[in-house]
């Protein structure tokens, strides 16, 4: 009975409210902080913890673009701009105000909401591609004004150099250091995300992406909560920015184009679209792929192509696959990584039996 639903029964609000009302649940959310605070830390090397630090980063831009996209059905290819809008407000109060990243976190964030709130009040008017042609737009003009200003980019190179942060006195320089710094931001991020969804908001979110026309009907506020939808997706985005400048020690815009926002596209899709493990999984994957082609390419390509291309060929082989695995998961499995591990997962929960 310690794996099956039927055998637990709620006898009050709060346990029936609870994010993880099972024991096998509450088992495997301490199983996954031991393994992510314990175990991996002292298990992995400097390079393995740069890859780790650059996938939860992904993950919590993944999520911010899975709440728009895929619980609110808004489509939105502008992403990467409210990225750099929270990099480079970060970025700002961090040259000229000296401010920590308490501070510069959440303002990148806000920031970035109040230019989705923005973008987003079109979303009333226009639907489906049309929307998805507003964002674009939104990621050149926002590109433009970045490129252009520099009061707020820096300089005609649109960089600012970001100081590394800083927790009581010590500076975080090792991956070690970033990866404290970074996962339990990404932790706070996937909480938050599964207590949104289930939420009066989440569920009105779901309902306007069914059919707005009967959300509205019914007495939800529609534009009120596109715009919404629009803001906490931004504040993810900048969220996001802000941890890749700290990351990466600059602020570029170059780092926040449109194949960026394709890319979190991708993780959206490919993760299950409507889905919060949907996004880890597809921002995991996505953050992978190109490592694993690089590998593979590096050790058995280069008998097949010319050292010189290689770096050419790696490149074009992952927007290759990227495209087809997009392809694949649309006509395959619409619902991505996460339907697909339910289904290993259920088969296994019946298992010996069929149904």
């Amino acid at each position: 009975m310690y794996f099956r639903q039927s055998g637990y029964y709620k006898t009050n609000y709060k346990s029936d409210m609870a994010l993880l009302p099972l024991p096998i649940g509450q088992a495997t959310a301490i199983g996954y902080a031991l393994l992510f605070f314990v175990i991996l830390p002292l298990a992995f090397d400097e390079y393995l913890l740069s890859i780790v630090n650059i996938a939860a980063i992904a993950v919590v831009g993944a999520l911010g673009l899975n709440i728009l996209l895929g619980y609110t059905g808004q489509i939105s290819i502008g992403h990467g701009a409210f990225m750099s809008v929270g990099a480079y407000t970060a970025a700002n109060m961090a040259k000229y105000l000296d401010a920590p990243f308490w501070l510069t976190l959440p303002a990148g964030g806000l920031m970035a909401a109040l230019i989705g709130v923005i973008v987003g009040m079109p979303s009333l008017r226009v639907k489906g591609l049309y929307l998805a042609i507003a964002t674009l737009a939104a990621q050149f003009i926002i590109e433009w004004i970045l490129n252009h200003t520099p009061v707020i980019s820096g300089g005609i190179q649109a960089s600012i150099e970001m100081p590394r942060p800083e927790i009581f006195g010590v500076v975080l320089e090792t991956q070690a250091e970033l990866y404290f710094f970074i996962l339990p931001i990404t932790a706070l991020a996937i909480i938050a995300t599964f207590n949104l969804v289930r939420s009066r908001i989440g569920r009105a979110f779901i309902a306007i992406r069914d059919q707005d026309v009967a959300a509205e009907i019914i007495g939800i506020n529609v534009y009120r909560y596109k715009l919404l939808a629009f803001a906490i997706s931004s504040f993810y985005a900048g969220v996001t920015g802000v941890l890749y400048t700290y990351y990466f020690g600059i602020a570029n815009y170059e780092a926040f184009q449109l194949p960026i926002s394709i890319d979190y596209l991708a993780m959206c899709i490919i993760g299950g679209l409507g889905s919060v493990m949907g996004s880890v999984y597809g921002a995991v994957f996505v953050t992978l792929l190109p490592i694993v082609i690089r590998f593979f390419m590096e050790t058995v390509g280069v008998f097949f192509v010319d050292g010189n291309y290689l770096a050419q060929v790696i490149a074009q082989m992952r927007l290759i696959l990227f495209g087809g695995l997009i392809i694949v998961f649309l006509v395959v499995e619409p619902e991505g990584l996460n339907k697909l591990w339910q289904n290993i997962r259920n088969y296994f929960r019946v298992w010996p039996f069929s149904y």
